[in-house]
């Protein structure tokens, strides 16, 4: 009985330290993607174009680069993700108003 609770709790914690491991790490790889998204959506002309999209994008960048300083990883590649996916948002929005 004392093997199978040893066991029982070798794989708990086996299973806590892998569900960690994905989330421990700082998102950089998010951030920069956020990052170039946005940039790029603002070369496209989206301050004009997608006005509200590409401030949701630079506020959800702001919202994960807070996270990060908080070492909050799970929440600023959260909020690194969102943003990128506002900013190809606006980008989109950019190109289709800008194409004849």
């Amino acid at each position: 009985m004392r093997t199978s609770l040893a066991g029982h709790g070798a794989a708990l914690i086996a299973t806590a330290l892998l569900a960690l491991a994905g989330c421990a790490g700082a998102p950089v790889q998010q951030m920069s993607d956020a990052r170039q998204a946005i940039n790029a959506a603002k070369a496209a002309g989206a301050a004009d174009t997608a006005p509200e999209p590409l401030a949701q994008a630079t506020e959800s960048l702001a919202n994960a680069e807070q996270a990060l300083q908080r070492h909050d990883y799970r929440t600023a590649r959260r909020k690194a993700e969102e943003a990128h996916a506002q900013a190809v948002t606006a980008l989109n929005l950019a190109s289709k108003a800008t194409r004849p």
